[in-house]
């Protein structure tokens, strides 16, 4: 009788401690700490957590590594089943290692209990938090919305005489194409080189995923993909809207980019706008902030923005970017429970409003929706539309070795001009069979 007091007492202690102290986790810990990238979106992130610090005493440090190493540090962090940090901010790229090897948490039952899956788009819940594909498994909150969009300078668009010569010559008015078939004319109509102007500038870097990102663009509104639900690529991949896709690709390229970018990324195309050089650029939502700043752009404000344009059938698609938040697998319980709590608090449609209104760029619907979020940026309304239609490259834990691959061939094509379009596709296939058939994928 005595122990079953002293044992009913000790209970009543601890249940009385836990109503003073806390919850275990926010008692234990203090700081969280978040890594990702460095770049200005990580900077309003660390001034948006200062309103977390104040409501729950926990400090968040976002920690930043530059991009050309950010993913070797992650991929060294898990390779030790480190915990130097809580959550990272991760490539969409990165759900099939991350979850398939061990290294996220799944967010599941925390994200459906509280409905936080229904507060995003569904294209950037599919691409930024879910693995498998179509498994509704969850192992990211989606955080930082991106994708590729165009801005267009609005002067040369306006222009009377412009826009008569354009109707002229092909039948009818000059203003923001509806279809990639329509953006090529466009561009070979600006393409004036005895004048320094050119119709558009593209994604050409073999480095990383650059010009992949910006044949995709091309490439899934004609109907291609890199393989169906059955890991299929032939016939898909090299499909006959694939090849006119990138033959379009490669002739906007060749028709109508400024000089100098056989190898452009984001610096590029903005550079070639806001030098004067190009009339429309290709780029990612998350780098046009310096086209809307009449410090870096002195076409400021005659610089208009647009989405993506519709493929022959009506399809339209853009190259996802941007990336979801999930928690490190390594970390103690304290601390997991510590970033569930975070994340439960940003996903609040209020904080999502100010980290809109902070630079970033939030997935969350009802924002998305708001006059607020619209109010912005003068590219906010594009970017809104464009996230209800964007994909993604593959996420399998392969795609490290897959994406090279690509990169070459289709930079070969592209900017090199070797062989065909059919052969460039045919290549790619070639060389992914083996990876896909030693994981598995395929027979």
């Amino acid at each position: 009788m005595f122990k079953k007091s002293l044992f009913l007492l000790a209970i009543i202690a601890l249940v009385v401690a836990s109503v003073f102290v806390g919850s275990p986790a926010r008692a234990a810990v203090t700081e969280l700490k978040i890594i990702w990238a460095q770049w200005a979106p990580a900077d309003f992130l660390q001034t948006l957590v200062q309103d977390y610090e104040t409501k729950t005493g926990i400090k968040v440090t976002v920690i930043q590594e530059p991009w050309g190493t950010f993913g070797d540090r992650v991929a060294a962090e898990w390779a030790a089943n480190g915990d130097a940090f809580d959550m990272v901010i991760g490539d969409s790229q990165w759900l099939g290692q991350g979850a398939t090897q061990g290294h996220y948490v799944e967010l599941t039952e925390f994200m459906t209990a509280r409905g936080i899956e229904k507060t995003v788009t569904p294209a950037t819940l599919q691409y930024y938090g879910e693995y498998p594909p179509g498994s509704g498994k969850y192992w990211a909150y989606p955080t930082e919305g991106d994708a590729n969009g165009w801005a267009y300078r609005m002067d040369l668009f306006n222009d009377p005489a412009e826009k008569e010569a354009f109707k002229a010559q092909y039948g009818r008015d000059l203003g923001i194409p509806e279809t990639w078939d329509e953006l090529l004319e466009v561009a070979k109509f600006f393409t004036r080189p005895d004048k320094g102007l050119y119709g558009a500038a593209i994604y050409t870097q073999i480095d990383y995923d650059a010009i992949v990102m910006g044949f995709q663009n091309v490439f899934f509104s004609y109907g291609g993909d890199w393989y169906d639900e059955n890991f299929n690529m032939e016939g898909v991949l090299n499909s006959e809207g694939a090849v006119k896709a990138l033959e379009l690709y490669r002739e906007l390229y060749t028709c109508c980019s400024p000089p100098g970018l056989s190898n452009a990324f984001f610096q590029e195309t903005n550079d070639a706008f806001t030098s004067g050089q190009a009339a429309m650029i290709m780029n990612y939502f998350a780098f046009f902030p310096a086209l809307a700043n009449s410090a870096t752009n002195r076409f400021a404000e005659s610089t208009g923005y647009f989405s993506m344009p519709k493929g022959p059938d009506g399809l339209r698609f853009a190259a996802l970017g941007g990336q979801g938040i999930s928690i490190n697998a390594y970390i103690n319980d304290e601390r997991k429970q510590a970033s569930f709590d975070f994340i439960e608090w940003f996903a609040q449609d209020d904080v999502q409003l100010k980290w809109a209104q902070l630079g970033g760029y939030t997935c969350n619907i009802e924002v998305l929706n708001s006059q607020a979020f619209l109010d912005v940026a003068p590219f906010n309304a594009a970017f809104a539309e464009t996230m209800t239609f964007v994909k993604d490259f593959t996420n399998i834990p392969e795609y490290g070795a897959m994406l090279p691959i690509a990169q070459s061939a289709l930079h070969s094509y592209v900017v090199g001009g070797q062989g065909t379009a059919k052969e460039a596709l045919d290549n790619i296939i070639a060389e992914w069979t083996p990876i896909l058939q030693d994981a598995g994928y395929i027979q």
